[in-house]
């Protein structure tokens, strides 16, 4: 797994490196621009939205949504990638912090109609990922959502037949979500709704109980 240096350092090949994987259809990126394009019009249907982005990177999506009017709150632990974001969302609250410390308290007693997180919590723990999504609950509004874009399946089975394919590139220190694992840990806080997009990525929907 890279560092916050390592993704300071690649932060300017950061959106070509997963335009190749995603034109090429391969692990990890495949689906990449359908799954940012789902949470993208998802967040499109409400007005003047709240949204919290975390891992916003270079701010490839959440630059689109702040264009449209929404306002932005954003958690990321790359200094270099959060100058490039704020180049493209002047107003928007950026702050720089690695989310294994859980939540900053500048955002944690805010209320969100989208939390939105593409690509970013795999760097998480499977018990991390529980405990963090715990934590974010609190933040929604009463109809709002989180939305998780990221390296995903529904099965163990399917992950291992991904990994069996991949076996060069795959990378062992990222821990993929398995929705049929997370769900069990979750379901009696939330309500949870996964939709593969890739045969290696996809959402997850989770709404308040």
């Amino acid at each position: 797994m890279l560092d916050k240096q390592g993704f300071d350092l690649w932060a300017d090949g950061y959106d070509k490196t997963v335009q190749v994987s995603e034109e090429n259809g391969v692990y990890p990126f495949a689906g990449y621009k359908a799954i940012l394009s789902t949470i993208f019009n998802e967040v499109m249907g409400k007005e003047n939205a709240r949204v919290l982005d975390i891992g916003f990177g270079t701010g490839f999506m959440t630059s689109r949504l702040y264009e449209h009017g929404h306002k932005i709150d954003g958690i990321d632990f790359s200094s270099k990638m959060i100058a490039m974001a704020q180049a493209k969302m002047p107003n928007a609250n950026l702050i720089e912090w690695d989310i294994t410390g859980g939540l900053p308290s500048e955002i944690n007693t805010k209320k969100y109609d989208f939390i939105v997180s593409t690509y970013a919590l795999h760097h998480l723990t499977d018990v991390e990922k529980v405990k963090f999504i715990q934590a974010l609950l609190p933040m929604l509004e009463e109809e709002g959502k989180i939305l998780i874009g990221d390296i995903a399946f529904c099965t163990s089975q399917e992950l291992e037949a991904c990994k069996e394919d991949c076996r060069e590139s795959w990378d062992e220190d990222e821990f993929y979500f398995v929705f049929d694992e997370l769900s069990p840990s979750l379901k009696d806080y939330c309500r949870l709704k996964f939709k593969a997009i890739s045969h290696c990525g996809g959402i997850i929907e989770i709404t308040r109980k």
